[in-house]
């Protein structure tokens, strides 16, 4: 059993599966110029993050700011996880919305503008297979 922390779920934060799911009807919804069409992608940034990518794309850079936001996609993902963060979907795809809010999540993530939301630490929505196969196991034993 790996001893790494569980990554943080991007897919997981409130609004964004539901973007996510209108990104994978709907290609276009995927595309920057959305957020004008979409009011719906800034209200999820703004609950989530406290800021809009708008927002975000004017927040001045402290100096040495390496620019992961620049990276290209499948770079970030990498660099993401590197930071705590999952940004891909159930297949280990990166999110077509991951444009809509990357900038917002580099910014929290290194604390230069607004936030990161609260998680419950321990908060895993499967059950762990190697503790529930300890206890299939034990109630075996007591069976004996």
């Amino acid at each position: 059993m790996s001893n790494a922390p569980r990554l943080r779920r991007l897919l997981d934060l409130p609004g964004v599966a539901d973007l996510e799911f209108k990104a994978v009807m709907k290609r276009e919804f995927a595309e920057p110029l959305a957020r004008a069409e979409h009011p719906e992608i800034d209200e999820v940034s703004r609950a989530v993050f406290g800021i809009t990518a708008d927002e975000a794309e004017d927040t001045p850079r402290p100096p040495g700011w390496d620019a992961p936001e620049r990276l290209a996609i499948p770079k970030q993902v990498f660099a993401f996880e590197d930071a705590g963060w999952d940004v891909t979907d159930d297949k280990r795809r990166p999110l077509r919305v991951l444009g809509h809010f990357n900038q917002q999540l580099w910014l929290a993530i290194r604390g230069v503008a607004g936030e990161l939301p609260f998680l419950p630490e321990g908060d895993d929505k499967k059950p762990d297979p190697w503790g529930a196969s300890l206890a299939a196991d034990a109630k075996r034993f007591k069976r004996r």
